[in-house]
């Protein structure tokens, strides 16, 4: 079986990892070949090939990003039909039996539409978002959270130096996994999330607390928390998949609290892709590599049409569908557990 590997949607720690297990999983126990898509879906639709031989991908496993490269292209975009047409004539043309498609909720979407076209097509999940609501966890987060909680650690000392409440703006559009754990762990005085309002008087109120005593308020909000009653949106065109360009957060809310605590000293840190980059925890290579393992032993199986999943413990396969069907959010028993607490 000759399988054909891409990486769509943003990078994110683990990705290397998740190629390089799936190349020699394949290669020693099932006697596969494999080539790397360049650049996601672009490289797909275009027969932009790489060869991945066991020499190639065993470097692999501490290194960030993408080998293969990604893009945002969605090869369905100009119509389903002539879409999966154009797929099916370039695995064809170059004689790739399936596809292992690494990506999170929209490159795996275009996994789903391609399997129920009767493409041969396993999956991976990728995000630092941790919201794909068919397993327990995504590898990339456990990096992004400890690169977020390090910069808070660090932004607590110079906002304790000059008495200077912080803002740091991390990545979650529609999930606030990423700031809920990240100021949890850095122990934030406020965490603002996409899935519930913002008072923004509460906060300030958190804030003069803090003051009062000594001390120097540290806020994580999510890019995607409605801050003024709405995401913050750049003035940027929509991806391919439609998605707007979010930003601003952080900014709206220091401008507010600057509105409500007269006099407040205050800086704006958005971490942003810097929580994709770099090299993976211990805790991602591990997970990174079991998806990669388990996804070669389904297209082994003949069991298409599937994701690697985590279930608890256990990594096993579910359907693409049951994937990307819902995003998982933070649920409200989690958003309680801090509240009314002053840190």
């Amino acid at each position: 079986m000759r399988v054909g590997i891409l990486t769509g949607g943003g990078d994110c720690p683990g990705l290397n990892a998740v190629i390089r297990a799936a190349v020699l999983a394949g290669t020693q126990r099932h006697g596969m070949s494999f080539v790397g898509f360049l650049d996601g879906w672009r490289g797909v639709l275009d027969g932009d090939v790489v060869a991945l031989d066991e020499e190639r991908v065993r470097p692999l496993l501490a290194v960030g990003g993408t080998v293969l490269g990604s893009s945002r292209t969605n090869p369905l975009a100009g119509g389903a039909a002539q879409g999966v047409q154009r797929v099916r004539a370039q695995l064809a043309a170059l004689g790739v039996d399936a596809l292992l498609v690494i990506g999170g909720e929209d490159t795996l979407g275009v996994a789903t539409a391609l399997h129920e076209a009767g493409v041969p097509v396993v999956g991976a999940p990728k995000t630092i978002d941790d919201d794909l609501s068919a397993t327990d966890a995504t590898f990339g987060f456990d990096t992004a959270v400890q690169t977020a909680v390090e910069a808070c650690d660090r932004l607590v000392t110079t906002g304790a130096s000059h008495h200077r409440a912080m803002v740091v703006e991390v990545m979650g559009r529609h999930a606030g996994w990423i700031a809920l754990h990240t100021g949890m762990a850095a122990g934030a005085h406020a965490t603002l999330l996409p899935e519930e309002a913002v008072d923004l008087d509460a906060v300030a109120d958190v804030v003069r607390s803090v003051l009062a005593r000594g001390g120097a308020p540290l806020l994580v909000v999510s890019e995607g928390a409605p801050v003024l009653g709405e995401q913050a949106v750049k003035d940027a065109p929509v991806d391919a998949f439609g998605h707007v360009q979010l930003g601003g957060a952080g900014e709206q809310l220091e401008r507010e609290l600057q509105r409500r605590v007269p006099g407040l000293s205050s800086r704006v840190t958005v971490l942003g892709h810097l929580l994709r980059g770099g090299t993976p925890s211990a805790a991602d290579r591990v997970l990174a590599t079991r998806f990669g393992l388990s996804a070669v032993e389904a297209l082994a199986a003949g069991r298409l049409g599937t994701m690697a999943a985590l279930r608890g413990v256990d990594v096993v396969q579910v359907p693409l569908a049951e994937a990307t069907g819902v995003l998982r959010t933070v649920p409200p028993a989690r958003r309680s557990e801090t509240a009314g607490l002053r840190w």
